[in-house]
């Protein structure tokens, strides 16, 4: 999945939302965003994937956590053009 694809799910930016505060564990995090354990957990793992986040135990208890520091490289896809025609025919 790339950046944009994680970064353009509202689920997901909720959870970075409330660990840009402090640390968390699922069972918190499932609470604040009303989501169950499952799903939680998908976002989560997505989340852990694409390096912004990290997570630790303590106990029983995984906690996650924000790097605070990600680089970010969008490319577009070779697949896709992006068309820009200057001055729009459609505003004038």
């Amino acid at each position: 999945m790339d950046s944009l694809d994680v970064l353009g799910s509202k689920p997901r930016l909720e959870l970075l939302r409330l660990l840009s505060r402090r640390d968390m564990y699922v069972s918190e995090l499932m609470e604040e965003v009303g989501m169950d354990g499952k799903t939680a957990t998908h976002h989560l793992d997505v989340l852990t994937d694409a390096g912004l986040l990290e997570s630790y135990k303590d106990g029983r208890r995984r906690y996650y956590t924000l790097v605070r520091e990600v680089r970010l490289e969008i490319t577009p896809s070779p697949n896709r053009r992006f068309v820009a025609r200057f001055p729009d025919p459609e505003l004038s």
